[in-house]
């Protein structure tokens, strides 16, 4: 009967689904002249030249060799520090071996925390050792540490309803499952400021991730206005799971927690690079990735794999000698992880140059096997994505996802009406690494890094180079 009920709903799923792609291909059609339809088709040759470059030329295997030396280089590139502005460096100076040199640097204001030791002990019911990572900008715990009693909630609706009594100087644990990283990181980032406001002295928060192997992620969290900043971390699924049960069972479950860190504001730089346009110079399509990364891991998949394969467009496209219509511009952004710092810097910068943005683009969650694209923009303007993509069927990388806020980074371009995607890849492990001490080269790939670097180089060539702008 089971296996009937999964043939009813596989069947119902499959019908709904085509006609939806079937309505959505109707849609295109009344939007879309043929000729233009046709001009798209005719950049199958130039899509397969760059494909062939790629994964079978002199470019086979490049993005993943320069990601690893410059990983194997700097490690981890936190917001304001000097291995960050170094790194930098290295990338100007390897895009300008290139012969690529129209590089412009902005500086930026950016948060410099530094994390010191971190400890959290349980005391009762036993005494136990429990892996924590501080989350961004934590403030510090008194130097003998803090030690209450551990509530656990697994909601906001759950912390709400308790009394402020049964709050007050405790330490809360939130344990939601995750879900997906949209919906459930709320609790990582709005987490101690909502348990500061019931009169807690401490915030813990079961790792916003799908697996483990008792490895806590760390991320960024941001104090309300008018509460006390209290020390706020992350702790494994393995040890959430573990004290959940506990307090289930009525134990009380008393913690010991002992955080240390500094806080203070360097500058950093926002990078340009621009691979001039022939006819429209002024118009932009941006290919861009951040190149900070948390202070735990290597940061080669969080935005290792999105800076090289936004680096690797515009000289691929130069060393073909394809220069499209428009202007390519690959930004490296700066200080991602501790508040998109970067990007609100260079809108604000550009604010009135937005216009000139035809469209942005973003590759921010793995560099796994590409699939697609998740747009923004109007029906008209995801129908020209969609119609680009389908060059692309041969890599399997023709899926085109709607989304209204794309990416990180990009999204805060994007709420000025510029139409953009995010790399939509193979990314079902990718939250299993995201802010751990496992983000090293290892989770890379070198033949998926060749498929995401030809297929990101493909699409914003022929996005850069039809003769329309993507509609706003």
């Amino acid at each position: 009967m089971l296996v009937l009920r999964i043939l009813i709903y596989l069947f119902i799923f499959a019908v709904s689904h085509a006609r939806h792609v079937s309505k959505t291909t109707d849609i295109c059609k009344t939007l879309l002249s043929e000729d233009l339809v046709n001009e798209i088709a005719s950049y199958e040759n130039v899509k397969d030249e760059i494909l062939k470059y790629v994964m079978e030329g002199d470019f086979k295997r490049k993005t993943y060799d320069e990601l690893a030396k410059f990983v194997d280089k700097f490690g981890a590139r936190p917001s304001g520090s000097k291995v960050l502005e170094e790194s930098i460096d290295y990338m100007i100076q390897l895009t300008q071996d290139e012969g690529l040199t129209d590089i412009t640097l902005e500086n930026v204001e950016v948060p410099h925390w530094v994390r010191g030791k971190e400890f959290a002990t349980m005391l009762k019911p036993r005494e136990k050792n429990i892996a924590l990572l501080g989350l961004g900008r934590s403030v510090t715990t008194p130097e003998e540490g803090i030690t209450a009693e551990v509530v656990v909630v697994s909601s906001f609706e759950n912390l709400d309803a308790a009394k402020y009594e049964d709050i007050k100087g405790k330490i809360v644990l939130y344990d939601p499952i995750f879900t997906t990283y949209g919906e459930t990181v709320v609790y990582r980032s709005q987490g101690a400021t909502k348990a500061a406001e019931k009169g807690a002295v401490a915030a813990l928060v079961r790792s916003i991730a799908p697996f483990s192997i008792n490895s806590p992620h760390t991320g960024s969290q941001t104090y309300g206005e008018n509460v006390t900043q209290i020390p706020t971390a992350a702790i494994t699924l393995e040890d959430a799971d573990l004290i959940r049960r506990l307090y289930n069972r009525g134990e009380t479950i008393e913690l010991n927690i002992k955080m240390f860190s500094t806080f203070d504001i360097q500058t950093s730089r926002n990078t340009i690079i621009d691979l001039k346009g022939i006819e429209k110079p002024e118009k932009l399509v941006i290919v861009s990735g951040h190149i900070d990364s948390w202070d735990v891991g290597q940061g080669a998949m969080d935005d290792g794999g999105g800076l090289f394969v936004s680096w690797a467009a515009p000289v691929i496209l130069k060393r073909l000698n394809l220069r499209p219509r428009r202007t390519i511009r690959s930004i490296f952004w700066t200080a991602e992880e501790l508040g998109l710092v970067g990007a609100y810097a260079y809108e604000k910068e550009h604010r009135n140059e937005m216009t000139n943005i035809n469209f942005i683009m973003e590759s921010d969650e793995g560099t796994f096997a590409p699939l697609g694209l998740a747009v923004a923009g109007t029906q008209e303007a995801r129908c020209i994505v969609a119609e680009i993509l389908k060059l692309f069927e041969s890599i399997n990388a023709s899926a085109l996802i709607e989304d209204d806020s794309p990416g990180s980074d990009i999204a805060v371009i994007i709420r000025n009406g510029v139409p953009g995607a995010s790399l939509h890849n193979d990314n079902e492990r990718y939250f299993w690494f995201h802010h751990t001490e496992g983000d090293t080269m290892n989770v890379e790939d070198p033949d998926e890094l060749d498929l995401c670097t030809a297929f990101w180089t493909a699409v914003s060539y022929i996005i850069a180079d039809i003769s329309v702008d993507i509609p706003r």
